[in-house]
């Protein structure tokens, strides 16, 4: 389950996305897959169901798909874009993901 930070904001489309954080005033481009990940990490409740979701939309191995969603996670918590878990979920701009 993924949380942003408060002072993290997205635009995330098919088409890719990007975040801008507030604190440092630095953006954080998205291609489309990686903008797909984060949208698919927002709307479910695991990890696990948002690599399942991603492994169908893109009809890769669920494999691939785990390392994949994992490596966009982790890179918007190296940039400061991730809040804890106890967090409340927040709404975001864009498509739903597919």
């Amino acid at each position: 389950m993924l949380r942003l930070a408060e002072h993290a904001h997205a635009v995330l489309t098919d088409d890719g996305g990007a975040f801008i954080n507030e604190h440092t005033g630095r953006w954080t481009q998205l291609a489309p897959t990686a903008s797909a990940a984060v949208m698919l990490l927002l709307a479910t409740d695991s990890e696990e169901e948002a690599a399942m979701r991603y492994a169908e939309r893109y009809r890769i191995p669920p494999g691939r798909a785990r390392a994949d969603v994992t490596d966009v996670k982790t890179h918007l918590a190296a940039c400061g874009l991730t809040a804890s878990e106890d967090v409340p979920r927040r709404r975001f701009l864009g498509r739903k993901p597919r």
